[in-house]
């Protein structure tokens, strides 16, 4: 039998497999899974697994559960779960308006300042909500400069593409307290319904931008990598030049692409420009990066969305740069102003241990998983989701990680089969790492902590997630 479609066919089969009993060796793996790991010629020295019920102090299956690996994206339950309990599931990130000068009759003698509060949900629908208000509070024109306070966090000096050598990618945007819309662009390239060569527009518009579009035509169908377009940043990840090349086909109507562009300040004023001019308000100065001084007045205050709506979007879709800003945000309000990553980390390790868990071997470094160096033992992972199962917060908890067959990362997975909604899981994938970390609801009605760190060559090439689904369906069949 082919390996690749072992884990479907038993899927299909789950509805005529009896009810397993309990292992006695709690180290000895489910044949099907000892199957994919021989036929891969796999061993067990990269593989971590935890399974445990919810109302039972000793596991079902522990393999290696000491040994700290790398989680991938799952570290973020870690991250997200000490977010709702030091915070609070209703806890919220503030931007401010400040003035100089006088406002009279709508015009400002002096600069506007805003002074970001790292909220990580700062969309551009957001952002203009934030300055309607300040329109409506009677501010309309601005003598003066936009300056940019983002002092409240001091992210570590840190090349974005230090990952996998694509800075300009939006997973690999790093933290700032002013963050516009993540820093990320859609560029969208159309060919205009009257004919002529493709053109190219973002959302959101950025004023500061300068588009070079030489993009030609190709014929043929609508297919290709990037549909044949290329993009560069000739300035660097910092500049604010962005320039299109190659040859579109014929047969594409539009084709977007996402990309993340210029500082966090230049990409702050380039958002607001355009948005305060349809507001009937206008600009005369320019942009600089500053501090609310001592003689300031502030207009306004905005309020995020709550925490646990920004846990809801980082563990259902796995999104890096919100839980980065999670990090320095706990190390802001935990420790002390301004907010770092090494502060961070210790809120988590000085929290972890008041659990009673142990930290020997954790690194969570970025708290995203988008790191080579994050480590954790599958153990620790599964004493830590015991733990959220028996919190207050835990509704908030489980309901943030995505639902087999539904969505989130996990839309796909077991749709259309018996395991569809019965799984509450965060997936994580790197080069050599597929790992998976949460909750099943078997059939039997019993709640099992599931954790699988698998760390070796090429798991993430197809291995990792045939031993996971044939794992998965083992628990469910308890």
């Amino acid at each position: 039998m082919n390996r690749r479609h072992s884990a479907t066919i038993l899927i299909l089969l789950t509805a005529l497999w009896p009810v397993l009993p309990v292992m006695a060796d709690e180290t000895a793996l489910p044949p099907s899974v000892q199957r994919i790991l021989e036929g891969h010629a796999l061993g067990k020295a990269g593989l971590s697994i935890v399974i445990r019920p919810v109302d039972a102090e000793q596991p079902l299956l522990a393999l290696n559960p000491e040994t700290p690996r790398s989680p991938a994206s799952t570290i973020k339950l870690l991250t997200t779960f000490a977010a709702l309990d030091l915070l609070g599931p209703a806890y919220s990130w503030r931007t401010e308006a400040w003035i100089t000068g006088d406002l009279s009759e709508g015009r400002l003698e002096g600069d506007l300042i805003l002074r970001g509060g790292g909220d990580p949900y700062l969309t551009t629908e957001r952002f203009w909500t934030f300055l309607r208000d300040l329109n409506a509070r009677g501010l309309r024109h601005i003598d003066g400069n936009l300056v940019i306070d983002n002092s409240y966090f001091d992210p570590e000096p840190e090349d974005p593409g230090a990952f996998d050598g694509q800075p300009w990618r939006t997973y690999n945007v790093s933290p700032d307290a002013l963050l516009v819309n993540l820093k990320a662009v859609q560029f969208r390239v159309y060919r205009p319904a009257g004919g002529g060569r493709p053109q190219v527009i973002t959302d959101p518009v950025l004023a500061n931008l300068k588009i070079d579009n030489r993009i030609g035509t190709a014929k043929g169908p609508c297919r290709g990598f990037q549909r044949g377009v290329a993009i560069d940043l000739p300035e660097g990840l910092g500049g604010n030049a962005v320039q299109l090349s190659g040859r579109f086909p014929a047969g594409c109507r539009e084709y977007s692409l996402y990309r993340t562009v210029m500082t966090p300040p230049q990409f702050a004023y380039g958002v607001f420009k355009p948005l305060w001019q349809q507001l009937g308000g206008s600009l005369s100065g320019d942009v600089r990066i500053g501090v609310v001084p001592d003689d300031a007045q502030r207009l306004s205050r905005f309020d995020s969305v709550p925490l646990a709506e920004v846990v809801r979007n980082v563990n259902k879709f796995s999104n890096n740069v919100m839980t980065r800003q999670l990090l320095l945000t706990m190390g802001a309000e935990k420790e002390s102003e301004p907010g770092t990553a090494a502060k961070g980390r210790e809120v988590i390790n000085r929290w972890l241990a008041d659990l009673g868990l142990n930290t020997d071997g954790i690194f969570v470094d970025n708290g995203s998983g988008l790191s080579r160096e994050t480590r954790i033992s599958a153990g620790v992972m599964a004493d830590l989701l015991m733990t959220a199962w028996r919190h207050p917060y835990m509704p908030e908890f489980i309901a943030s990680m995505p639902l087999s067959g539904m969505d989130g990362t996990m839309r796909n997975r077991f749709r259309g089969t018996n395991l569809a909604g019965h799984l509450h899981v965060k997936t994580g994938r790197l080069d050599d790492v597929y790992a998976i970390a949460g909750y099943v609801h078997a059939r039997s009605g019993t709640r099992y902590v599931v954790v699988v760190f698998h760390n070796d060559k090429d798991v993430h090439r197809g291995p990792g997630r045939e031993l996971q689904d044939a794992l998965l369906l083992w628990v469910f069949s308890q």
